[in-house]
């Protein structure tokens, strides 16, 4: 199933709400989804339709046995009535009428430079987790997309404790830390803001205009102002973390779908566009938007990162490419094929004193991707529990980077070496 498939699948089963595909539309209308025959099929057409398109399912790319097991458990987890004694019955339909079809296959380009992984398999099923936050303790923080709570790690000793939102089914999505230790997330199913103090357990919400409804990434300026990105609705928006004031505005382009974003040294907010070949920048003070046209039209900038002195790098989804984008001149400077080609689908994505990570998603299994801007030069590595779509990464000071391994259910501590001593520490 490709992200953005998924995306729809996922958003579907907590809105409710029918998402036709376009195989489905013929001469005006809705063809009717043929499911293959089996005992399951009757919960299939009822527990899913009820939700979203069965196209969603008939035109996805499969899944492994473990992979749709994963699948399962998301969809109950937001509420798929699919009875507990039929849930096994339901997988297995799934499994072999919908097998795993074959994906690009990742290039391995050798270099100098060592890498380990460490992973922990999250304890409830289908918690899809989707983005990482390496904490200033050096423990890990992230958010469980589909089992509605925050999570955090202890690399030492390996423990994970879960903390799940008041709000049912919130979807909590981006997350951040502010000063004082406190972890903020976006709701991306409830159109709030949350904040989660760990040294009490409290949570506490703040609610955006209900038209803000799925709440993507947050990121906080210089002043302590909270800044965040609404995807679907297609808005970027402000928020004042003592007096819980929310503003947002909305893209001048259609559909631009606002996605990644960071900070510049300035207190600029740049953000890009998923849904055109865009970047755009907020001015701080009066929420203007300024929006970039990148040249090639195909191009579907979905993470961003930046340097120390305000250039961008973003991961183009689209066309499998690595771009970087000069704030001080508003235009895309150079781009680069990433290693697995067009559709490797470059997404999460940081920079380490100078040095580009990402990874593919596009390939099967994802990969770890090292970018040096001053040689030109990539290295690979195959991410060891598969990656399952790897959404969002972060590095620790130290240089150690920490992925979300989103259909794997699983999260990622990966340790850079070179020749024995730690490479690439942050300045």
């Amino acid at each position: 199933m490709t992200a953005k498939s998924f995306y729809m699948l996922a958003a579907a089963a907590v809105f409710v709400c029918a998402l036709s595909a376009r195989s489905q539309e013929a001469m005006g209308g809705r063809e009717a989804i043929q499911l293959p025959e089996g005992d399951a099929k009757p919960i299939v057409q009822s527990a899913c339709a009820a939700c979203h398109s069965l196209g969603n399912i008939t035109n996805s790319l499969g899944h492994s046995p473990a992979e749709w097991k994963t699948t399962v458990a998301m969809m109950l987890n937001v509420g798929a009535a699919v009875p507990a004694d039929k849930v096994e019955m339901v997988t297995n339909y799934l499994i072999k009428n919908f097998p795993e079809k074959p994906a690009p296959q990742p290039v391995l380009i050798p270099g100098n430079v060592e890498v380990s992984f460490q992973e922990w398999k999250l304890p409830t099923p289908g918690t899809r987790p989707h983005d990482p936050l390496a904490a200033p303790d050096g423990t890990i923080w992230f958010t469980g997309h589909m089992a509605n709570l925050l999570g955090h790690i202890d690399p030492k000793t390996g423990d994970i404790k879960e903390y799940r939102t008041d709000t049912p089914m919130s979807g909590p999505h981006g997350l951040v830390m502010d000063k004082q230790g406190n972890i903020w997330f976006t709701a991306n199913f409830k159109a709030y803001i949350g904040k989660f103090e760990p040294a009490t357990g409290k949570f506490t919400e703040y609610p955006l205009d209900p038209e803000a409804r799925d709440p993507h990434t947050p990121l906080f300026d210089q002043k302590g102002t909270l800044w965040f990105t609404v995807q679907g609705a297609n808005m970027v928006g402000e928020l004042n973390p003592v007096t819980g004031e929310a503003k947002t505005e909305t893209v001048q382009t259609p559909k631009s779908n606002p996605y990644g974003m960071v900070i510049t040294t300035k207190g600029i907010p740049y953000f890009v566009e998923f849904g055109a070949n865009k970047i755009a920048s907020i001015d701080p003070d009066t929420m203007a938007i300024r929006e970039y046209l990148l040249p090639n039209e195909k191009s579907r900038p979905r993470r961003v990162a930046i340097t120390s002195d305000d250039v961008l790098y973003y991961s183009d989804y689209g066309r499998g490419y690595l771009g970087r984008f000069d704030t001080k001149t508003g235009k895309m400077t150079s781009e680069w094929p990433s290693p697995g080609g067009p559709q490797s689908r470059p997404y999460a994505i940081t920079i380490v004193d100078g040095i580009v990570w990402y990874c593919e998603a596009g390939v099967k299994p994802n990969t770890l991707v090292r970018f040096d801007p001053a040689t030109e030069k990539f290295q690979t590595w195959i991410i060891p529990a598969g990656g399952g779509v790897v959404r969002n990464m972060m590095h620790f000071p130290d240089g150690k980077l920490v992925l979300t391994e989103s259909g794997e259910n699983v999260v990622a501590l990966v340790t850079v070496k070179n020749g024995g001593k730690m490479a690439m520490v942050a300045k």
